[in-house]
């Protein structure tokens, strides 16, 4: 899969790494059982240590720019050491690990377990606790990603939290179905409407990282 995308990037001309890179949700939790990550259709299995080392090939070798959840939200331990060694460069984001809760995102700053917090409205419950998670995951210096839910609506909410708390970026999958294409659409007319005020994110990430 990595190698078909990353042709698919050179194939219509553009630099992976440079133009183009990739972001990965390994879901890693649905892979942890009897303490190894197993890889069934590859038919291979993975100590905590094996595993790390293949995520970290992976970064290196196919340009990989963003990880979500690459360890079981109980591997404390893998988190600590992803983020000490490529946390500089990479953005390491905790789904699983954090569930939009305040206490679990204060354990995960205070142990340094990732950089990066995915933001679900309907996983907290309310408007109120949803912002004081961004506040306080942009407290630490760390990037709160705001992000849609399986079984989303068609509402468009979430596009307008994502700019007016300064999250910077958005999860709500590909260019596809009604239900995401409302908030690619909600997005370009708030650009619109903020014109040049309207800021992207995009490849600054890596410097918004090494300057945290």
């Amino acid at each position: 899969m990595f190698e078909f995308v990353i042709e698919a990037i050179e194939e219509a001309n553009y630099i992976p790494g440079k133009d183009v890179s990739l972001s990965l949700d390994i879901a890693a939790s649905d892979l942890y059982k009897d303490n190894k990550y197993h890889l069934p259709l590859d038919g291979k299995s993975f100590t905590s240590e094996e595993f790390l080392q293949q995520i970290l090939t992976w970064c290196e070798k196919y340009h990989v720019l963003s990880i979500e959840d690459p360890f079981a939200d109980t591997d404390d331990k893998m988190w600590q050491a992803l983020t000490e060694q490529i946390g500089d460069k990479v953005q390491i984001i905790g789904d699983d690990l954090f569930t939009t809760n305040p206490t679990r995102i204060e354990h995960g700053i205070k142990n340094k377990l990732a950089n990066s917090v995915l933001i679900k409205l309907n996983q907290i419950g309310t408007v109120s606790e949803t912002i004081d998670a961004i506040h306080l995951t942009q407290s630490a210096g760390w990037l709160p990603v705001v992000s849609a839910r399986s079984g989303e609506t068609e509402d468009a909410f979430i596009s307008h939290l994502a700019v007016a708390t300064n999250s910077g970026q958005l999860k709500v999958g590909s260019f596809t179905r009604s239900e995401r294409m409302v908030k690619w659409n909600e997005l370009i007319r708030i650009q619109h409407e903020l014109a040049s005020k309207a800021q992207f994110i995009g490849g600054e990430i890596y410097q918004k990282l090494k300057n945290s």
